[in-house]
Formats: C-alpha cells, sequence, structure tokens
C-alpha cells in the first residue's frame, strides 16, 4: 500500500461518508488537532519510565484516535464502525487519575510556569494542543452535531496533561517554575 495518493494535491480531502472537502474545513482542522495532541502525548510518553504513567497516556492516546474516527466520519459511517465512543466512563478515568496523581503532590499554592525538565515542559505542550483541539471542537459543533462527551473529555484531558506535568517535576525530581508576576 502507498502512503501517497495524491488525491489531496489540490487541497481537498474526504472524511468516511462525504467526498471532496476542503483541508481547512472546520471539521478537517478539528480532528487534525486531536490528531496533533496524539502524537504530542507519544513524545510525552518518552519521557518517562513510570508504567503507570506510560499505560494511561497509552490508553489516552487509542481514545483519542477514536474521538479523531468520529470526528472524520459522518454519524451514520461512525456508527456502522462500531467503536466504542468516548462516554462519561472514559472522563471519569481521567478525574480518577487526576485525584490520584493530586494526591501524591504537594499542594498547589501559586500558578506555575511550563519548564524545569524537558518532560514537563512536553507535558503543557500537550495541554495547550488539547485545549485548541477542544476549542477546534466547540466552534465545529457550532455547524455539526458533536456529542458533548467529546468536548467534554478533551476539557478533562486537558486538566489531566496539567496534572501529569506537575507529576513529571516530581519525577524528574525538578522543582516547579513559580509565577512571579510584575507588580506596579
Amino acid at each position: 500500500m502507498k502512503v501517497y495518493t495524491k488525491k489531496g494535491d489540490l487541497g481537498k480531502t474526504s472524511i468516511l461518508g462525504q467526498q471532496n472537502v476542503d483541508k481547512d474545513d472546520l471539521r478537517i482542522i478539528a480532528y487534525g488537532t486531536v490528531d496533533e495532541l496524539n502524537s504530542v502525548i507519544g513524545l510525552l510518553s518518552c519521557h518517562t519510565n513510570d508504567t503507570s504513567l506510560v499505560d494511561q497516556l497509552r490508553y489516552i492516546q487509542n481514545t483519542l484516535f477514536t474521538v479523531g474516527s468520529e470526528l472524520a466520519s459522518t454519524a451514520d459511517v461512525f456508527t456502522k464502525l462500531k467503536l466504542q465512543a468516548v462516554d462519561t466512563n472514559d472522563i471519569s478515568l481521567l478525574e480518577q487519575w487526576i485525584d490520584e496523581q493530586t494526591g501524591q503532590l504537594p499542594e498547589l499554592k501559586s500558578f506555575v510556569l511550563p519548564g524545569g525538565s524537558v518532560a514537563n515542559s512536553t507535558a503543557h505542550v500537550a495541554r495547550t494542543v488539547c485545549r485548541r483541539a477542544e476549542r477546534n471542537c466547540v466552534t465545529l459543533s457550532k455547524n455539526i452535531d458533536i456529542r458533548s462527551e467529546v468536548i467534554t473529555y478533551l476539557n478533562r484531558l486537558s486538566d489531566y496533561l496539567f496534572t501529569v506535568a506537575r507529576t513529571m517535576t516530581k519525577l524528574t525530581n525538578t522543582e516547579e517554575i513559580e509565577w512571579k508576576p510584575k507588580k506596579t
């Protein structure tokens, strides 16, 4: 199978169930950002040997691939794929992981800046890409029906990734960098 098809050379692509969509269509932007997020989370998983955390990140990557499939399909075609769509259980699992990690971290007393380690910074990049994916899905939802669980999942995932950034600081034995705003 060839990697290139040449079908997109004129700025068009297709989604499952619909042909000839512009590559800058809101749907393409939304699932493209979810794909970007998945890639950054893959990079993030390379910055730790903590098997529990890597397992969580792999689980999330698989979930995001399904989210991307849902966004890249018309609703009738996605149903035919028989994939388990993101649901409230996935959101609850993220909350559980956030709570478990938060219980092992020092109390947060101020805003923190990304940095201190490559692992922490990578988690923050993932968090910000996740926020963009969420915004893109909100924008898309003004034009097509998007299940609320997709947007809620991305919202909670950004919270999880913030917590992972803090966890990476602990795992790399570095200090959190507190925000020191300029005062007038």
